[in-house]
């Protein structure tokens, strides 16, 4: 195994050791589970203390790059990539924008709809029989009347998460893990005190039988359909807030 070491600036050097170690694991030529040379052969090679080196391999494990292992077969290797740490990085950077208010709910709501209109078009081809399975327990689950406004969210996530992963389509999934785990939460909870379960369960079931019957534009109108009764529940819940914010 070998890789480049170009020349490094004096100042920030860990950072920048970092990122050719980080562009040498993105672009191929270390792959995963490859195992680093040591802190001490990475010292010579780029010509910086020890310390210098730990620094840089620590902000590498900061972002799930590498990995260190102890022991006679120990060292540091490069991480093999996990959809779910990386998706879960994904969504805190998209609650994170929410959050701060960098994105509105109107441009939540417009991203979805593309994306999981997408989605449903493919899942109405590619799904099986468990992902309908997946899809009837949680509408039953979201039936009971007994169960919290969180735990109703989470099961509408969920919901919404399954018909992403029916779409076949990994990348897509992937994406859509960040608007659905992230932004549909947030939408959620501002919204459950001004929304009726009824109508969104009966969107559900609706949706869920356009998949079953692989009906591709029923599933995308009803998707329609939900999105824009949210947006409107969004409205009230902001109005709400405002006349009692005086």
């Amino acid at each position: 195994m070998s890789f480049e070491v170009e020349p490094v600036n004096r100042s920030s050097l860990s950072s920048q050791i970092a990122d050719q170690l980080q562009e040498a694991i993105l672009d191929g030529t270390l792959k995963a589970d490859d195992r680093l040379p040591t802190e001490e052969e990475l010292s010579k090679r780029y010509q910086v203390s020890r310390p210098t080196i730990r620094e840089a391999l620590k902000r590498l494990a900061a972002k799930n790059l590498v990995r260190s292992k102890r022991g006679p077969t120990g060292g540091t290797f490069v991480t093999k990539p996990s959809v779910a740490q990386l998706s879960d990085s994904l969504t805190s950077a998209a609650t994170m924008l929410v959050s701060l208010k960098e994105v509105d709910l109107d441009e939540v709501n417009a991203a979805r709809l593309e994306l999981e209109t997408t989605c449903c078009r493919l899942a109405a081809a590619e799904r099986s029989e468990d992902q309908l399975a997946a899809l009837t327990n949680e509408l039953e689950h979201q039936r009971d009347d007994q169960i919290t406004a969180e735990d109703f969210c989470a099961s509408d996530v969920r919901f919404h998460r399954i018909i992403a992963d029916a779409s076949g389509n990994r990348m897509l999934s992937f994406v859509m893990y960040a608007v659905i785990e992230a932004l549909q939460p947030v939408s959620n909870m501002i919204s459950y005190r001004f929304r009726e379960r009824a109508v969104i369960v009966d969107q559900h079931q609706r949706l869920l039988e356009a998949l079953h019957n692989r009906d591709a534009d029923t599933a995308c109108t009803v998707l329609r359909e939900q999105i824009e009764y949210l947006a409107a529940r969004h409205q009230d819940a902001q109005a709400w807030r405002a006349s009692h914010s005086r």
